[in-house]
């Protein structure tokens, strides 16, 4: 396996520095040049400020604001970050050794950052508060989905964790609330064609080869809702939203299914009413069973007004 190559520039706030290649030919005669080509969304004086203060490094050290041109090249310098509201809940530690650590992500987290989430991820809130630089996602939960995500500690561990979700070794199950039908027959298995294009917020099921299939179960029924089990075998996006939207039941708190609806990043209420509750595995590496479950519940089926109108977890 190659190896990964050094970053020159160290960790900031648990974020590795961004890197860019430099074309094997082009036109232009510095490196600043092609920069501001290469990165439109930056505005051309904030690259020049970037080399004044010596922020953006080749593996020698920092560039002059003249520096030329070097097919075939790397860059090294850190993005500026976009302005982020804090996500006010905490994240629950369930297990930690000198490999793994399991923790229970809130809702409205990020796993990993992405877009307009960086500070406020778990990855990068993880790293900072329990100053783990290595630390890695075995996997990724959506930002609304709560519950439990494995994070690998042991940089010589990760492919052996990452490859168990990879090929699907590992058994997982979901709970979610959401409304009941008496006419629904239940449990049954779900089988669909789930596509998602880029740049298009929600998912889709369409005609074709089955490509997501979930098993769902009903655990328990009352006031005209249900506390469902659901056990995914495969990990499409979306696909547990829209395999119980497709059965009629959609999620409580689902703001992309059956309609996308205009709710604001920084809107705490109503979290979505799905919990990633159990991973279950055989470690690879001591090739011991090992179960993890959540500490964490879904608010709407014990308090249907208090998760109607309150932000707490």
């Amino acid at each position: 396996m190659r190896r990964r190559q050094q970053p020159p520039l160290p960790k900031r706030h648990g974020l590795d520095p961004a890197r860019l290649r430099l074309p094997e030919d082009g036109h232009w005669t510095t490196v600043r040049d092609h920069l501001v080509e290469r990165l439109p969304r930056v505005d051309p004086a904030r690259i020049d400020e970037m080399l004044r203060a010596g922020e953006i490094v080749d593996l020698v050290g920092p560039l002059a604001p003249d520096a030329p041109f070097v097919p075939g090249g790397a860059v090294w310098f850190h993005r500026d970050l976009p302005v982020e509201q804090d996500v006010p809940f905490e994240i629950g530690i369930v297990h930690r050794d000198d490999d793994i650590l399991v923790v229970d992500k809130p809702h409205f987290l990020a796993t990993i950052p992405r877009g307009q989430h960086i500070l406020q991820t778990a990855l990068v809130r993880l790293r900072r508060e329990l100053d783990l630089p290595d630390l890695i996602p075995a996997h990724r939960l959506d930002r609304v989905t709560a519950g439990l995500v494995l994070f690998v500690v042991n940089p010589a561990a990760r492919g052996a964790y990452q490859t168990m979700f990879h090929r699907r070794t590992v058994r997982k199950e979901y709970e979610a609330v959401a409304p009941y039908d008496p006419a629904l027959e239940l449990p049954r298995t779900v089988r669909s064609r789930i596509i998602k294009e880029k740049q298009v917020l929600a998912a889709q099921e369409v005609d074709g080869e089955p490509n997501a299939e979930t098993e769902v179960e009903l655990v328990e029924h009352r006031d005209g809702l249900g506390r469902y089990r659901l056990r995914p075998h495969t990990g499409r996006t979306h696909q547990l939203r829209l395999h119980m939207n497709s059965l009629g039941v959609p999620i409580l708190g689902d703001d992309f299914y059956p309609a996308i609806t205009d709710k604001s990043v920084d809107d705490y209420t109503r979290p979505l009413q799905l919990l990633a509750a159990s991973l279950e595995f055989t470690d690879p590496i001591s090739g011991q069973p090992r179960r993890f479950e959540t500490r964490r519940s879904l608010r709407a089926w014990t308090d249907l007004s208090g998760w109607s109108g309150s932000a707490v977890e």
